[in-house]
């Protein structure tokens, strides 16, 4: 794959909407205040993208105006890196415009740029895997840019900072935060509820030590991809396009798989793990790491669900892994060679 440079000091940023509008709305105002001044800091320039704040309805209505300012932000010699504002549950519907985009298909390869976002954003670094693009899995702008505490929360920092410098390894962090029920105006500068982490990164089978390149997103996703639970032509048209890996391709993987924020009961993650195992994927990579579930959640049952799926197999699963839709969020490189180690607590990039 094609890797893009990393940011520094300077660079101008493009955020994108390329699922959900919220950004546009009034009760997002302040996150745009926010996160713009938290880039700023970082050295780096905001550049919304034209359609990025017309709001839910309107980019709902028109993902041809959603997939056109991705498409800019690649022919825009001076935008150095995308970010996305959030996620959704949508944007398979941007494919059509951009997979067969002979223009933006060359933009993208003839100018890499830095992509960052997660959640429903894992149809774009599919996307963006098929055409060659390595890309990068944790983030977003309204959820770490613009988070309303004081100031964004450290683990995370540390981790976006790894688009300037590069990644070296993923390890526990020492708290982990509650979900927000107030996302206003009146809640700036209102903490999080943290916890103490008490697990750590557990080993649920397999060996202790597995190496491989990193590839996976949010189950969710990839269960809608492949069964079109949530909207009936997604299938198809993620197949047309191949978005989904094929078999082959997962070989020697290292898959990485997290559970949203609709915090599936065990019996459908079961069934969604179940719907990826017809792929023949897990019969080929090297092993799994898991994200934690958000409030810890589900968080013994989501256990025994990934010990019975996989426990008679030769994979390695580590579970409670700092990353998708918990806080606080690493940031996962597509395609980047990693170890994983259970003994030493750590995800090591090679």
């Amino acid at each position: 794959m094609m890797k893009p440079k990393l940011l520094k000091p300077g660079d101008n940023i493009a955020i994108v909407s390329l699922s959900s509008g919220k950004l546009g709305e009034e009760f997002c105002s302040h996150n745009i205040e926010i996160g713009s001044k938290r880039m700023e800091e970082f050295g780096l320039t905001p550049v919304f993208m034209a359609n990025s704040r017309k709001g839910i309805k309107f980019l709902k209505e028109h993902p041809e105006k959603r997939a056109e300012d991705l498409k800019q932000a690649f022919l825009d010699d001076s935008i150095h890196g995308i970010i996305c504002a959030i996620g959704g549950d949508d944007t398979y519907r941007l494919l059509p415009y951009l997979m067969e985009d002979q223009e933006f298909l060359q933009a993208v390869l003839k100018s890499p740029k830095l992509f960052l976002g997660f959640s429903d954003t894992t149809v774009n670094h599919l996307m963006f895997y098929r055409i060659g693009l390595q890309t990068f899995y944790g983030q977003s702008f309204i959820s770490e840019l613009a988070e309303i505490a004081e100031e964004m929360l450290p683990y995370s920092r540390e981790a976006f900072l790894g688009c300037f410098h590069g990644f070296t390894s993923i390890k526990p962090s020492e708290l982990w935060y509650e979900e927000r029920k107030d996302f206003s105006r009146a809640a700036i500068g209102i903490n999080r509820v943290s916890h103490k982490e008490s697990h750590g990164y557990e080993l649920l089978c397999g060996s202790p030590i597995v190496e491989g390149e990193l590839l996976g997103g949010c189950l969710e996703s990839l269960y809608d991809m492949l069964s079109s639970t949530r909207y009936a032509e997604e299938s198809e048209i993620c197949k047309k396009y191949r978005i989904f890996p094929e078999q082959a391709e997962w070989e020697g993987k290292i898959m990485f798989l997290e559970t949203c924020e609709e915090k599936p009961e065990p019996e459908l993650l079961y069934q969604e793990l179940k719907t990826v195992e017809k792929t023949g994927a897990f019969e080929v990579i090297n092993g799994i790491i898991v994200g934690k579930p958000q409030d810890e959640q589900y968080y013994e049952k989501y256990k025994e669900v990934y010990q019975e799926m996989f426990g008679g197999k030769n994979i390695s699963v580590l579970y409670n892994l700092n990353f998708g839709h918990a806080l606080p969020r690493a940031i996962l490189p597509y395609g980047a060679k990693v170890r994983v180690d259970a003994k030493r607590q750590e995800v090591k990039f090679l």
